[in-house]
């Protein structure tokens, strides 16, 4: 993996060709940095250490009020637009973008997915990570990031691992509207019911305040695209870490956000750019 942006001199001297000699006439000498064997070469496979240094949060988010936590998402895309292939992501994923997955689940208190995403992912309880218990440790984390499943219906299946298997209690994020049956069902299984919208609707806005109020403040969403598009909608997304997969998929797949258009653009501004194999992993800022 190497870093395309920002530019640094290190950038540089890694990826910078060595003047050719008369012994060697092309390629790096041994030594210089953009030689095989030389621990700082730029497309060495990065450390999990290294990555969530990459990837770390803001750390001058407020104690209380507006603007004390943080929304990212993490989102793949082929080169033509699709956010899944065959209703899933992984085929259009690769090493590189799971280690970076793992990465932002590790660094998160909290996981946000919408129940279809849920459903067809075949979500489980996030595990811990021992190569990261220290870092969470010293930010005040739990051994692993809760997992928070946004569903108006709540048309879930409880007995699966994701609600009876935690390692952390799983959240439903849900609406005062919801069925009462479907909410009593949710609690019997150990989870934790946090109202975010009346009627049957839940807003994204109040469901970000709401997990930040109880302390989940450092929060990732995995989408689907119809939950991340209602981010957006709303204004509440802060950062997307975007994963831009060399594929072509042609077909009506869905793209990264979907649901209503938003009455004028947002921008957001490239912070990191990240390269391996000819994937792209760029994070984006508001």
């Amino acid at each position: 993996m190497r870093s395309l942006f920002p530019v640094t001199d290190l950038t540089t001297a890694a990826t910078a060709p060595a003047p050719p000699t008369a012994s060697e006439p092309s390629g790096p000498l041994p030594g210089h940095p953009g030689h095989p064997g030389h621990p700082g070469r730029a497309d060495r496979e990065w450390s999990f250490d290294e990555l969530a240094e990459a990837y770390a949060y803001p750390t001058d988010l407020p104690a209380e009020g507006p603007g004390n936590s943080w929304l990212r998402a993490n989102m793949v895309s082929t080169l033509d637009g699709a956010a899944q292939h065959d209703g899933r992501s992984q085929p259009i994923s690769c090493a590189a973008d799971m280690r970076i997955f793992g990465t932002l689940r590790a660094l998160a208190d909290v996981v946000i997915a919408g129940a279809e995403t849920v459903r067809q992912e075949g979500y489980r309880p996030a595990r811990a990570r021992e190569a990261f218990a220290a870092r969470r440790a010293a930010a005040g984390q739990g051994a692993a990031p809760a997992i928070a499943v946004v569903s108006g219906s709540l048309d879930l299946d409880f007995s699966l691992p994701l609600f009876t298997e935690p390692l952390v209690p799983t959240l439903v994020v849900t609406a005062a509207g919801a069925p009462a049956d479907r909410i009593a069902a949710a609690r019997e299984a150990g989870a934790e019911v946090v109202i975010a919208g009346d009627a049957t609707r839940v807003d994204p806005a109040r469901a970000v305040r709401e997990l930040a109020d109880r302390g989940l403040r450092r929060q990732l969403t995995e989408g689907g695209p119809r939950l991340l598009g209602q981010f957006v909608a709303a204004g509440a997304l802060d950062e997307l870490c975007l994963t831009l997969s060399p594929m072509l998929t042609a077909g009506d797949a869905q793209r990264i956000a979907g649901g209503p258009g938003v009455a004028v653009p947002e921008r957001f501004t490239l912070a990191s750019l990240l390269e391996e194999d000819g994937f792209l992993f760029g994070r984006y800022r508001r």
